[in-house]
């Protein structure tokens, strides 16, 4: 990277009075934006559709029962600090955790709100995929390490619709530094198929090993050997074109490839045999538990940025997104919650997750982010279900220099708004980027060669000890 790729605030102030154009930027001298933060890797937990904060973090026994409904609320590690009986694992760790219970925002809408959770800006419907990921800002700064790409999704290919949209983007950072996601292309790629069961399994041992690694037998060291070097030969020719991002991105996804196949230690990352029977069990036999589980062995490998991504599901249709419409094939959101692939599998694998990474002694230098995109309304529908509710939520936060037992922010007695500061993804944005190194109030510039801002607003919410 350039060092006229990173601008900090002050030295473009400094010459706004020559303008933006790109070509007086190479000769700025500027501090380097990122730093060696206490989080050495991030695990991005995306759990796309929003999840109910009622039902999981912050259950409200006193409200109306078309509120509270019929679930009953459990102690925690944390003296006065209560969740719901869905989520007993979490409840146990709650003093690993930095819940963050006034996540707010203005939008209801799933696209938009998706959108500001993965970048942390707030679009239009015209943005949808202008701007980078966090996690494409975190590859473009702090780069691949040990032979593994710089932002990773597990599997990559959960899409809201219909039709499907794809959010996991470089953005203005161009195709580079989209994710690269181990999983291929579903099916039902818009999960609205209406020929779904009833009650499907929660326990399915899903393939996660990228098909490239899944191609390489023994005999083929050679020939791919012999298909790297012919590639070389190219490599004149590609130089020269490497300005269309499109090509950009494909060469990209060439070289990701060629690092993993090549590279034994990272091969063996993504095999989750290697694991004992009773970690596969402490994580929980499901698709979450799985992705979870190859997190932690990617972050182990040296990974810097790994989204699990589990939302939208060819199997289970909208895991979160829980209206109970006829369509969706669901049963009432408090019989839905506590099913394997739903809440309770998410409990299992995400305490497992905190907990593994403690016992191994990488909890401080790993950043778990727990993120859906709104929370869901207060008053249950006539359906049974709960709606789309971007005005409250809970997220947390866990290692990676966050002070472990904090609880930042309260609902009101409906948890329908917060009482307290609310926090918006541009905040949780600033948050993980404070914890890693990077100071978001620099810029970077764009694969057009222009600066920009790497967060437009949003400060750090308080969960550092």
């Amino acid at each position: 990277m350039a060092i006229h790729d990173l601008i900090d605030r002050r030295n473009l102030l400094r010459i706004g009075s020559l303008g933006l154009a790109a070509t007086a930027l190479p000769g700025i001298s500027a501090t380097p934006a990122v730093s060696l933060g206490k989080a050495k890797s991030v695990i991005f937990l995306w759990m796309a559709g929003g999840v109910t904060h009622i039902d999981s973090f912050d259950p409200k026994p006193q409200a109306p029962v078309e509120i509270r409904g019929t679930l009953t609320d459990i102690s925690t590690r944390l003296p006065g600090v209560r969740f719901c009986e869905t989520v007993p694992r979490l409840a146990e760790i709650a003093d690993d955790l930095a819940l963050v219970r006034s996540f707010s925002h203005e939008s209801n809408d799933h696209l938009l709100s998706q959108v500001f959770t993965l970048s942390g800006r707030k679009v239009g419907t015209t943005e949808l995929y202008t701007h980078p990921n966090i996690g494409s800002f975190y590859s473009r700064l702090h780069g691949a390490r040990n032979g593994l790409p710089g932002y990773i999704a597990i599997p990559g290919i959960t899409r809201p619709g219909p039709p499907p949209y794809n959010f996991f983007v470089g953005g203005w950072l161009g195709s580079r530094h989209k994710p690269y996601c181990l999983g291929g292309s579903p099916e039902q790629p818009d999960f609205t198929v209406k020929e779904k069961l009833d009650n499907p399994p929660s326990e399915i041992d899903e393939e996660l090993t990228p098909r490239s690694l899944a191609l390489l037998q023994a005999d083929d060291r050679q020939r791919l050997n012999g298909r790297v070097s012919l590639r070389q030969q190219f490599d004149g020719a590609l130089r020269k074109l490497e300005q269309d991002d499109i090509l950009a991105g494909v060469e990209k996804k060439h070289q990701d490839a060629v690092r993993l196949l090549t590279n034994p230690g990272v091969r063996n990352a993504f095999d989750l045999t290697q694991e004992s029977t009773a970690t596969r069990e402490l994580y929980g036999r499901t698709k979450v538990g799985g992705r979870c589980l190859m997190a932690r062995r990617l972050v182990e490998a040296g990974a810097r940025f790994v989204m699990v991504d589990y939302g939208y599901d060819p199997d289970y249709g909208n895991v979160w997104d829980n209206h109970n419409a006829p369509s969706q094939n669901h049963p009432p959101i408090q019989q839905m919650v506590k099913r394997g692939y739903h809440l309770a599998g998410m409990d299992m694998a995400f305490a497992a997750l905190i907990t593994d990474l403690k016992q191994r002694g990488r909890l401080d230098e790993t950043l778990v982010v727990f993120i859906t995109e709104f929370g869901r309304t207060p008053k249950i529908n006539a359906r049974g279900g709960r709606d789309h509710w971007g005005k409250a939520g809970t997220i947390f936060f866990a290692g990676g220099g966050t002070k472990a037992g904090t609880v930042v922010g309260a609902t009101d007695d409906r948890a329908a708004e917060p009482v307290t500061s609310g926090y918006t993804p541009a905040d949780i944005a600033a948050t993980i980027y404070k914890a890693t190194g990077i100071d978001y109030e620099q810029f970077v510039t764009d694969i057009q060669d222009r600066p920009r801002p790497i967060l437009d607003v949003g400060s750090p919410i308080p969960v550092f000890g």
